[in-house]
């Protein structure tokens, strides 16, 4: 009577509902206790992998005021690659990923070389260019802050950040 009960007043509430429904159909599927199954290369990702490059420091010369460009700054990045690990995490070969080092590289030349007026600026570029270079990252996350800021006030940082995607073609 009490799991009736508890059952009933569930319902009253569409989350709730949507809830129980999820319960039924994962126990009736047998899936509790079960074992992950990794998916097939075949099929595409349920959710996405990602290479993670954080808290990259370079100098550059990017900035509005003359005085950056002239002395430069400390830049701090991060990267986030949204690519399918799958075949790497299969075959333990370098070949089937993308080179954290080599993205590393390309950064750090971005962000040490022409200097930009934007941080957004900066930001596209490198997402232009990982996507253009690195056929496997289907997306990227870039933060890119500024830890030394000639503004009145205490801060930590301030920066920027963009998601891109590769277009289909």
């Amino acid at each position: 009577m009490r799991a009736a009960t508890a059952r009933a007043l569930w319902q009253c509430h569409p989350t709730c509902t949507a809830l129980l429904s999820l319960q039924q159909s994962v126990r009736s599927a047998s899936l509790w206790g079960s074992t992950a199954q990794t998916q097939s290369p075949d099929t595409k990702p349920r959710s996405p992998d990602y290479i993670h490059l954080k808290g990259l420091v370079f100098h550059g010369y990017h900035g509005v005021l003359p005085e950056e460009n002239l002395l430069g700054q400390k830049f701090v990045v991060d990267a986030t690659l949204f690519v399918d690990l799958l075949k790497a995490g299969q075959s333990d070969n370098v070949h089937d990923t993308v080179s954290y080092a080599d993205v590393y590289r390309h950064i750090k030349t971005v962000m040490e070389g022409q200097p930009h007026k934007l941080l957004e600026s900066v930001a596209e570029r490198l997402a232009s260019e990982i996507l253009n270079d690195y056929h496997q990252v289907q997306g990227l996350h870039v933060h890119i802050k500024k830890p030394h800021v000639a503004v009145t006030g205490v801060v930590e940082s301030l920066g920027i950040e963009i998601t891109r995607y590769r277009t289909q073609s």
